[in-house]
């Protein structure tokens, strides 16, 4: 009765082992196939102030309360160098050299200033963003549209004094 049951226990700590064994092998096979992946950051367009605060008197003060937020909501920096923010008309901002932190914001004015982590300027002596309605759009490097944000479509657009925070007509891309 021993040796049966010694060959019973055997069988069954062989069977353990091997279904162990084959767990473990899905399992570094299932994180190596995720390891491959590649990483895909995590970047929105956050808000956007498309109508300055106060007359639109085209002054560099004016010029630059007009911004658009893009916030990264992974942890991981994110290589912002040849994404473009974009309006309808056609005007492109291109970002060059610039890395925005995990879990972080910038916002890009319209006009004149000194480039930091949280704030860049696009240089500009004229408005950009339609205050009745138009669509930010963020591509990355290679052109693929990454975020886009419309405003101005609906009366509750045109209550909120020219700010568009991430809501009602946001569209997500992130692929």
């Amino acid at each position: 009765m021993s040796a049966s049951l010694s060959a019973t226990a055997r069988r069954l700590t062989a069977a353990v082992l091997a279904a162990g064994a084959l767990v473990g092998a899905t399992a570094t096979s299932a994180s190596a196939g995720h390891d491959r992946l590649p990483y895909l950051p995590v970047v929105e367009i956050s808000a956007v102030q498309y109508d300055s605060p106060g007359y639109d008197n085209g002054s560099n003060r004016s010029l630059n309360r007009e911004w658009v937020e893009l916030t990264n909501t992974s942890r991981r920096e994110v290589n912002l160098d040849g994404w473009t923010l974009s309006a309808e008309d056609g005007h492109t901002y291109t970002f060059r050299g610039f890395w925005l932190e995990g879990r972080a914001t910038v916002r890009v004015h319209t006009g004149i200033g000194r480039d930091i982590d949280s704030d860049v300027y696009q240089d500009l002596r004229n408005y950009v963003w339609d205050n009745r309605s138009d669509t930010a759009t963020l591509s990355n490097h290679r052109g693929r549209v990454i975020d886009t944000e419309t405003w101005g479509q609906d009366v509750r657009d045109r209550r909120d004094g020219g700010h568009h925070r991430h809501g009602g007509h946001h569209r997500h891309h992130n692929h």
